[in-house]
Order: C-alpha cells, then structure tokens, then sequence
C-alpha cells in the first residue's frame, strides 16, 4: 500500500524514496545504480509506483520517471532524476546520514 504524504513527511532518519513505474525503461536502466547507492547505506527505500492519479507523486512534483527523493526526518535534502551515475546519489546518502 502507497504510503499518504503525512506518513512520508513524519519519516524519521534516512530515507529514498523512488518514483517510477515497473515496466517504465529508464527505471529498470537505473536499477543497478540505485542498487550500488544503497548498498553501503542505512537509508530506508520507499518504492512508489507513480503513475496517472497517484497523488504522492503529484504532491512532491514528479514529472519523469525514476526520481529519486533523498529524505532526512521527512525533509528534501537532494533530488535525482534519471540518474546515470550513482556517484552523486551515494554522496548525497553519505551526506545526509
């Protein structure tokens, strides 16, 4: 079950949530650099499946597929879209811990 934004903005600690959809391309082209970024990080990650009439999506702006939000206790402290290179999603992890 989608988690509501109230839930999601009362997060405690580290948290990434994803944006995308299971048959969208670029997600599953991202999926080994997502997964090299939170390897070494105690970051909880939120699967959302985005798509038409999803709010939480809406509520935090997505418009492609996958976005990556980087929460601390519930707030943005870094955003990805279509990442390439985990280089900068695992600084912003390690960053944000």
């Amino acid at each position: 079950m989608e988690p509501t934004r109230d839930e999601i903005d009362s997060l405690r600690g580290l948290a990434l949530l994803e944006f995308g959809a299971s048959w969208c391309g670029f997600c599953q082209a991202a999926r080994p650099v997502i997964d090299r970024a939170l390897a070494g990080s105690s970051a909880r990650h939120i699967q959302i499946e985005d798509g038409k009439g999803k709010r939480l999506g809406r509520s935090f702006g997505v418009k492609l597929w996958p976005t990556l939000i980087v929460l601390r206790d519930g707030r943005e402290v870094a955003r990805f879209v279509r990442p390439h290179d985990g280089a900068d999603l695992e600084a912003a992890l390690h960053a944000a811990a």
